[in-house]
């Protein structure tokens, strides 16, 4: 396995910005243990850019002819190794060498075909695009894992993609540009592409799950045959007697929802509350919307159902922290063997001057696509949680973006982070 080269730059002139990113990039393939031939770029800008986008992808191109296929969006942040820049002109550029054979870009002048088996893919998607939720569980399900990962594009003037396929495109759309607005968009992979994939949530719960009882449409009735709002009152210890103080902890709440079972399924199947106290992986985080003291009932922004289980939670700077760092070691522990050899080790404890990328450490390159919301400011500072991730995780190359909705498996996230990594095998 060999590393992916990446680079980062911002500049005001895109052009500079990218005469920078070119120069890293083609630095690090003529080093030892960096792909020298790779044939995918995955490339992010930020807003500030997105009026010159056709000429970004053009000029790179031309730059990196052997690049035969590339993917990508907009976010009004984009985020690269230990760095996230915001409200600033910016690009990162990742080049992933990776057989031909085991990955297809999609998008909508050349959509994911019966030749290609995918295992799993990469989505970049417009939030504008009509029945959102149903087109990621079609792509869903034309996947054999069923695992999605990536994001919404974000931008304050008009949100794109990068999508231009080696392969070709329909007939009669020969001239497209590679730039795209609307609908999917992204890289299916095979199962020969070894990848680790992870959801933060960067909350916590304030109690184990109850389950549904009750419920009209976005109203939580009863959970355990209990008016939900006596529950929800119970675990944040405040009572409406004390109006200010009731609404100034309802403010910080969070429900973490996972749907009800599919049939033949037992209600509670699945974790929704781990043994360490965090959410399971198909817990759904949303906003509580209002209160319904007539019926005692908690409305949240999503659909809600009896036979779901439910659990009320808050987000902060602490369990921020807390979680990413969590799924940074879980794939950290995934990756390594319970023996290591001495290059192994050797990359694995270096001292933060010796911490460059390493192939021992098993990860070719990574993607990081957080929410907008989140951020520095979110984690304490600028650049907060790109550094938490380096430090978890060890130096990588890393790419990503902030998005305005976050996808992994067949859901639709708000307020996470989705961290995948390419592996030596799969």
């Amino acid at each position: 396995m060999k590393l992916f080269p990446y680079g980062h730059a911002t500049h005001p002139q895109w052009r500079m910005a990218a005469g920078l990113v070119l120069a890293q990039v083609r630095a690090q393939m003529a080093l030892h243990g960096y792909a020298s031939s790779p044939t995918l770029a995955l490339l992010y800008i930020t807003d500030r850019y997105a009026p010159e986008a056709a000429g970004i992808l053009s000029h790179l191109s031309a730059e990196l002819p052997s690049i035969t296929d590339w993917s990508g969006t907009v976010g009004v942040g984009i985020a690269s190794s230990n760095v996230e820049y915001f409200d600033e002109p910016a690009m990162a550029l990742m080049l992933c060498e990776l057989p031909s054979d085991q990955y297809r870009v999609f998008s909508g002048v050349a959509p994911l075909g019966l030749g290609f088996e995918a295992h799993t893919a990469l989505v970049h998607a417009d939030a504008s695009s009509p029945d959102l939720p149903d087109l990621i569980k079609e792509m869903s399900a034309r996947t054999a894992s069923g695992y999605l990962f990536g994001g919404l594009s974000s931008s304050r003037l008009g949100t794109l993609q990068f999508a231009v396929g080696g392969n070709g495109n329909i007939s009669g759309q020969g001239a497209a540009s590679g730039v795209f607005q609307g609908g999917l968009s992204g890289v299916a992979f095979g199962e020969g592409v070894g990848l680790l994939s992870r959801v933060t949530q960067g909350c916590l719960p304030l109690a184990q799950a109850h389950s549904v009882t009750s419920a009209q449409d976005n109203v939580a009735l009863t959970l355990g045959n209990e008016p939900a709002l006596d529950v929800m009152l119970r675990e944040l210890k405040v009572s409406l007697a004390q109006p200010e103080a009731a609404l100034q902890a309802v403010r910080a709440t969070l429900v973490g929802l996972m749907p009800a079972p599919a049939a033949g399924g037992a209600v509670g199947d699945g974790v929704v509350v781990s043994r360490t106290g965090n959410f399971g992986n198909d817990v759904l985080v949303r906003h509580i919307i209002g209160l319904d003291t007539g019926r005692r009932g908690v409305a949240v922004s999503d659909y809600v159902q009896a036979g779901m289980q439910l659990a009320f939670c808050q987000r902060n700077v602490q369990a921020a922290r807390s979680d990413l760092m969590r799924v940074c070691a879980e794939i950290r522990e995934e990756l390594e063997p319970q023996e290591l050899s001495v290059q192994a080790a050797t990359a694995l404890h270096a001292s933060e001057a010796e911490s460059a990328p390493h192939p021992a450490r098993g990860i070719a390159g990574a993607i990081y696509v957080s929410c907008t919301g989140r951020g520095g400011p979110h984690f304490g500072g600028p650049s907060a949680e790109l550094q938490i991730i380096r430090r978890a995780l060890g130096d990588v190359p890393l790419v990503g973006f902030f998005a305005a909705g976050e996808i992994a498996r067949d859901h639709l996230y708000a307020y996470t982070g989705v961290l995948t990594v390419f592996t030596a095998q799969a």
